[in-house]
């Protein structure tokens, strides 16, 4: 079957495989290609994303490893969050960067109450809000878990199995993002938190949630 000729009106079909060039040069190419996608998304990019612009043939890991060589003795990197990847600043700038005032703050406005909720669901997920009013030792009203969610902390996770089937709740991409995790496996030790004054020592130890499971929702 003869194939379509593509009119004036379409546009160029875009050439993932570059087979006409000598293999260094195609390699470098690649690596280019995710640069600039990584530095031009304002979220970390998923692997489906970039596989789009490379061959086939290429590991996207091999390449991330490769830019992440190219990199060293940079002040920033590309790191793994919330199952993608993206450029971020090392931590040996932060002064430099928070003294030029040169980059708005863009973290999300967190009251002290938000907070200890949002860390008793990200380490007992998933979970009821009568569940975190448990861990809490208080009651945990529906307009701080409606807007942790309008903040995009939390969502809706599975109906629990106990009376009256209630919604629980579990973290989101947008939680990973905003915390830099990759996983919810890198979460650190809640003692840890504690020692180090972010949380109350009054708040449960998290041991109902499986930090091994790393899972998320399926439209998160």
């Amino acid at each position: 079957m003869a194939r379509r000729k593509r009119t004036a009106a379409e546009p160029p079909i875009f050439d993932t495989e570059l087979a006409d060039m000598p293999a260094d040069l195609r390699w470098r190419e690649w690596m280019n290609r995710i640069e600039a996608v990584l530095f031009a998304a304002p979220k970390p990019v998923e692997r489906e994303a970039l596989a789009r612009v490379i061959g086939r043939d290429a590991s996207i890991d091999l390449l991330i490893d490769d830019i992440r060589e190219a990199l060293r003795g940079k002040p920033y990197d590309v790191v793994s969050i919330a199952g993608g990847w993206a450029f971020r600043t090392r931590t040996a700038y932060a002064d430099a960067i928070a003294t030029s005032a040169a980059v708005p703050e863009r973290a999300v406005d967190l009251t002290q109450n938000e907070a200890m909720v949002l860390v008793s669901i990200a380490y007992h997920q998933p979970v009821t809000r009568a569940g975190v009013s448990e861990v809490l030792g208080r009651e945990v009203s529906r307009d701080v878990i409606g807007a942790l969610r309008d903040k995009n902390m939390i969502t809706a996770g599975p109906r629990s199995p106990t009376a009256g089937a209630p919604f629980t709740y579990v973290t989101t991409k947008g939680f990973l993002e905003h915390f830099g995790l990759d996983t919810l496996r890198e979460l650190p030790e809640i003692e840890a938190l504690q020692d180090a004054g972010l949380l109350s020592n009054d708040l449960g130890a998290p041991e109902a949630f499986p930090v091994g499971s790393d899972r998320l929702p399926d439209d998160m």
